[in-house]
């Protein structure tokens, strides 16, 4: 076992100390456990979004993506910014009626709004079902680090299950309390590794400069769209501007970062931070394109930056540098895992099995549901493997269609639970008619979920004009908080009295 493996195993133990110090730091509640009794600080919040935002898919797939397909994922710059922009519009009004009305799943609220169980219960399927294959790709990011670290002395359904173990353990004991303190550790950690990695691995070429000269005369095709395979072009371009940004921001894992955060502070910093950080994106492209020159021909382009730290950078730093990847994927997969049981706690066992259930069993459903839901994911990275862009996109393609009924919600009172319910049904199927269905392409070369999001608008709109609207009582009552947050939103505090959460000025 190499020296890097060694340090990534070190690193791997950072997590369970945090979990168990998280632990004794919190209180017993089962709020407390699922959303840090929505106390969360303005410095945890940050780096816990923004290190379940930055994940496998960034850190790994972004470096394959530009290896293979050319510049096309360079609109990750411009998916940063309507990200932040979103958590800023859409996030800061989903905290005050989370707020407002307790809220902890996005089934409370949409469920709630439209005033329908249908749709509650739709809600949280879609969440937990499309997570999954987003969770598969932390498992398999992490597991191909610790493989090739290892130098393939540690096999990938090995390095998988160590990910799966330790990841469990501290989710399962600390909650959203551990795993935001260790996001301030891992996102601190992945995107000085990732930007440190590119500059230094550019240097085998020449630098930045020399790089970018030798791949426009070697390999002038990765620098312009359609990218060398020919695949890669405009409609590519604008499918993973939209549906990547929409689907991060529409997962139960950022859903409950927005409940827990104490301030609303926060939001207005959101779009100008995430905007900034995507400047690590940069040491992807050195790294990739300088991967294109020395290291042609990689048949796992996934493993591209793996294998570049083990065979070019000194054992120290790509161990850091490892440990950054590691950090990429454990700080999505803690997130997902704790984000998902927390759904099937709340929107099935206590809504539906047990309303009377006390802290302690709504506790211990939810961390069964840890291990039902990290066993499914490692089944997927052993036996359905894929490049971690493309399956990225499919579980995006399928949480981005609830922010069609979640900006309904915030802007539109002539909706209903029919048209959201109908926009639903749409927006999925044609997604995963487009996605799984041989020989059923999607048109123009956009991504499936994008025409799903039409389709769903579509039915969205069609039906709730078509059909009842929501009860009265349900309407005013939602108009008043959100009149109120319109009015008063750079006054807002939050206040708790005895039995529940509500926002005054």
């Amino acid at each position: 076992m190499g020296s890097g493996s060694i340090i990534i195993f070190l690193f791997l133990l950072i997590p369970l100390i945090v979990g168990f110090v998280a632990a004794s730091k919190g209180q017993s509640s089962s709020d407390d456990y699922f959303i840090q009794g929505r106390g969360m600080g303005s410095i945890a919040a940050f780096f816990t979004v923004a290190a379940t935002w930055w994940s496998a898919f960034a850190f790994l797939g972004s470096n394959a993506s530009f290896y293979t397909d050319g510049p096309v994922y360079l609109t990750a710059f411009a998916w940063n910014i309507l990200f932040g922009y979103l958590y800023y519009v859409v996030g800061k009004r989903i905290w005050y009626l989370g707020k407002k009305f307790n809220y902890t799943t996005p089934s409370d609220f949409l469920g709630d709004f439209y005033d329908s169980e249908k749709l509650r219960i739709i809600v949280a399927l879609i969440v937990s079902v499309f997570t999954i294959p987003y969770l598969q790709i932390q498992l398999t990011g992490g597991a191909y680090l610790i493989e090739v670290a290892s130098g393939g002395v540690i096999p990938f359904w090995m390095a998988a299950a160590l990910f799966y173990a330790v990841i469990i353990v501290y989710v399962w004991v600390g909650g959203m309390r551990a795993v935001a303190w260790t996001d301030v550790i891992y996102g601190a950690l992945l995107f000085f590794s990732l930007l440190f990695v590119g500059l230094y691995i550019s240097s085998l070429v020449g630098g930045p400069t020399a790089m970018f000269e030798q791949m426009s005369q070697q390999n002038p095709a990765h620098l312009t769209l359609p990218g060398p395979e020919g695949e890669s072009g405009y409609a590519a371009w604008i499918s993973l501007f939209v549906i990547t940004a929409l689907g991060a921001i529409m997962g139960p894992q950022l859903w409950l970062r927005m409940y827990a955060v104490k301030n609303s502070k926060l939001f207005n910093l959101m779009p100008l931070l995430i905007s900034f950080i995507a400047i690590t994106y940069i040491g992807s492209i050195l790294i990739s394109w300088t991967g294109v020159l020395v290291m042609p021909n990689v048949e796992n382009a996934d493993q591209i930056l793996p294998m570049m730290v083990m065979d070019y950078m000194p054992i120290v730093f790509g161990s850091i540098v490892l440990a950054g990847g590691a950090a990429a994927a454990m700080s999505t997969a803690n997130s997902q895992i704790h984000a998902v049981s927390t759904v099937i706690t709340k929107d099935f066992y206590q809504r539906y099995q047990n309303p009377k259930a006390s802290d302690s069993q709504l506790k211990q459903v939810s961390r069964f549901a840890i291990l039902l839901f990290s066993i499914i994911a490692y089944i997927l990275a052993l036996f359905a493997p894929g490049v971690l862009v493309t399956i990225g996109l499919v579980a995006f393609g399928g949480t981005a269609q609830l922010i069609v009924p979640t900006m309904g919600a915030l802007s539109w009172k002539n909706s209903n639970g029919k048209g959201a319910i109908a926009g639903l049904f749409g927006g999925v199927a044609v997604t995963l008619l487009f996605t799984f269905v041989p020989g059923i392409t999607s048109p123009f070369g956009l991504n499936p979920a994008m025409w799903g999001l039409i389709l769903n608008v579509v039915l969205y709109v069609t039906v709730s004009l078509s059909t009842a609207p929501r009860q009265q009582n349900v309407i005013d009552r939602f108009d008043r908080a959100l009149n109120n947050f319109k009015e008063n939103e750079d006054e807002i505090k939050e206040e708790v009295d005895d039995e529940n959460y509500v926002v005054t000025k």
